[in-house]
């Protein structure tokens, strides 16, 4: 029989360790997406390292907040791991006992994704879960944008002991489970033009529209000659000039998003944009919305300013034919958000989303 066996004492009550070992949406943050298969849970490990494919958990033993025994199944691999919580006077103490029942596998390779889980990942999505109850409102501010920073390894005061007892592996450790709108109108040019003087004497009659003639004056006035000058016949006709039709409207770009990589405090996200047209296309905005008291950081591809949820991207044009991408960090509060609630160009809903 092999066992890898590991060990670590977290400062976190049993309550919260369970639910971080439990919760669907929170075990897709620290180790791996999951889905249900009728009575059983799809772990999506494929590609994890120590991992070669998809794995397969069936519940044996539930028992909130102190003991999960699962049996999984990858490939053709079976083994039963069992999941035992005791608070301690800090904490609790969370022990980890994977066991090979069916198959073989690399048993240092899986070791260290089992340390990199348990001593790692889960530790900060427990710092996370502990900010999220703890009451951080200021008045009627959101959540503290600040969220706990832990790193991978181990911190001192936490202990891990893992022992392998033949040839094996850790398989799953495993869960069962405001704006501004502008309005545009063609400029009009107003051309002042003088009224003719008016007549030395009597009130003259009323004005006309523009096309009826001159009114008259009330006493005769001087008469004058008009010289009419007739066209040459020799002379060719001046061509009438016509006025062309106005340049055709800009063809719209295009905008697709897609998230580039997920983490436990929010994730990264990408924007391309494509210019179909046959002209370079500039005055571009690329609006992303965000969830209540998420933030963007690192911005690549645009200028980008941020009001409330409201993300503004401009930046260069886009060539005819070509396209251009736009890469940003988000810092979330939900731990759940992968992705932004909306995306538009130029008004326009980006694919993708």
């Amino acid at each position: 029989m092999i066992e890898i066996a590991t060990e670590v004492d977290l400062f976190h009550p049993p309550a919260r360790i369970w639910q971080a070992l439990t919760e669907r949406d929170l075990l897709a943050k620290w180790f791996a997406g999951s889905e249900s298969v009728g009575d059983r849970t799809l772990l999506r490990t494929s590609g994890l390292p120590g991992y070669d494919a998809d794995t397969e958990v069936e519940v044996v033993e539930l028992r909130a907040p102190e003991r999960l025994v699962l049996r999984c199944r990858e490939a053709d691999r079976s083994t039963r791991l069992a999941c035992d919580i005791v608070a301690s006077g800090h904490g609790s103490r969370l022990s980890v006992r994977e066991v090979l029942e069916e198959g073989d596998w690399d048993a240092d390779r899986r070791a260290e994704q089992h340390q990199a889980a348990v001593t790692g990942r889960l530790p900060a999505i427990l710092d996370w879960i502990a900010f999220q109850q703890v009451d951080l409102r200021r008045a009627e501010g959101g959540l503290t944008a600040e969220l706990p920073v832990v790193p991978l390894g181990p911190p001192p005061g936490r202990t891990r002991r893992r022992l392998v007892v033949a040839a094996g592996v850790l398989t799953v450790l495993g869960l069962a489970g405001g704006a501004t709108v502008w309005a545009t109108r063609p400029a009009v040019t107003v051309t002042d033009v003088p009224a003719p003087p008016a007549p030395p004497s009597a009130a003259a009659a009323p004005a006309a529209s523009s096309a009826s003639p001159r009114p008259t004056p009330s006493r005769p006035t001087p008469s004058t000659t008009r010289r009419t000058v007739a066209p040459d016949p020799s002379a060719s006709a001046s061509p009438t000039r016509t006025p062309g039709p106005g340049p055709s409207s800009a063809v719209p770009l295009a905008a697709s998003y897609e998230t580039v990589s997920d983490r436990v405090f929010g994730y990264r996200g990408q924007v391309v944009l494509s210019n179909p047209g046959p002209a370079a296309r500039s005055g571009w905005t690329v609006t992303v919305t965000l969830g209540d008291g998420a933030t963007v950081g690192t911005v690549n591809g645009a200028e980008a300013k941020q009001d409330g949820a409201v993300v503004t991207f401009t930046g260069a044009a886009v060539p005819a034919g070509g396209s251009a991408t736009i890469r940003f960090d988000v810092r979330d509060p939900d731990v759940t958000a992968t992705r932004p609630e909306g995306c538009t160009v130029d008004g326009a809903a980006c694919a993708g989303l």
